[in-house]
Order: structure tokens, then sequence, then C-alpha cells
């Protein structure tokens, strides 16, 4: 019960939010896959900093609660992904197989990190920078159908600045009557 509750406040009522705003579903769909693709970096703690980069550097391309509400999502994927980033790292490099041992991960909480953890962090990086374009790509082409559905259906707004909110003649009538 806690826990539905705690999804419906944190997930689907901030999306609910953002659908009924009318944005684009190709600007949506393109946020939330940047959202979940920067959310999954493999360093922990960054990916919100590089989420407002991202909506800073894109400004009107991206729609930042959108990229934020995904990152957010993304947060449970990113902790499952770094050993996978890791292992691909290590592939695309030819370096050699880091060892997940307790005591490695006692040397990078106590900030005496070996030089084969800091090699191992930057095969990590490696791995999702290869990955990430590929990742964007595919939640991209499958987020774009979804939200072609569910911006008509939730949304209050006209999804296009294009399309007028009035037709020209009720404009003009309007016009005439003032």
């Amino acid at each position: 019960m806690a826990m539905t509750l705690w999804l419906h406040n944190k997930i689907v009522d901030p999306l609910l939010q953002i659908l009924r705003k009318g944005a684009e579903p190709k600007q949506l769909a393109f946020s939330a896959a940047l959202g979940i693709t920067l959310g999954i970096f493999p360093i922990c703690g960054v990916t919100v900093l590089l989420c407002g980069m991202a909506i800073a550097l894109l400004g009107s391309l991206s729609h930042s609660p959108t990229v934020m509400l995904a990152n957010f999502i993304a947060t449970p994927i990113e902790l499952s992904l770094v050993v996978p980033f890791l292992r691909f790292g290590e592939a695309i490099a030819g370096g050699p197989h880091f060892p997940l041992t307790s005591d490695a991960l006692k040397k990078v909480l106590t900030g005496h990190a070996s030089h084969e953890v800091l090699l191992s962090i930057a095969h990590a990086l490696l791995g999702w920078l290869v990955a990430a374009p590929i990742i964007l790509a595919i939640l991209y082409i499958l987020f774009l159908p979804i939200f072609k559905v569910l911006v008509p259906k939730f949304s209050s707004v006209p999804l296009s600045p294009r399309k007028p909110l009035h037709s020209h003649s009720e404009v003009r009538l309007k016009v005439r009557d003032v």
C-alpha cells in the first residue's frame, strides 16, 4: 500500500501533469530517452548534474520535467548497469578484468582507490559512452508511439503551437464584436 502510494505520488502524478501540458510527443519521447540514458551513467550521484547540463544545452529541444522524471525513474537501473558497463568497457579497451571484491569497494569508499580501481571506472565510462547513443535511439523509437497515444488522451492543450486554439473565423467574429 505504501509503495503504491509512493509510486503514484512520485511517478504517476508527475507523468500525468506532464501529459496534460500538451507537449509534442517527439519532444517527450526524446526527453524521456535522454533522461534515462543520462540516468544510467555509471557514476552514481552525477546524473542530475548531467541532466541539468543537457537541458541547458538543448533548450527547447528537451522537456526538462520529462528529462528529470526519467532520470529519477532510471536510478535503480543505473545501479544494475554499472558492472555491465564496466565489462563492456574492458572488452572495448582490451583491458584487464577487474575483480569486484569487497576490498576494492572498501578502497573506493574510503578514498584509497588504486590505479586498478580508477582504470575500472574509466572502463565503465567507456562502456557507457559507446552504448549511450544506441540506448538513446532505441528508447526514442520505443517511447515515440507511446507518447503519440498518451499525449492526445491526456492533453487539454493542442499538440502544436502551429495549431490554433480557435479557427480564423472565430477570431474575426470576436474582433468584430469588440
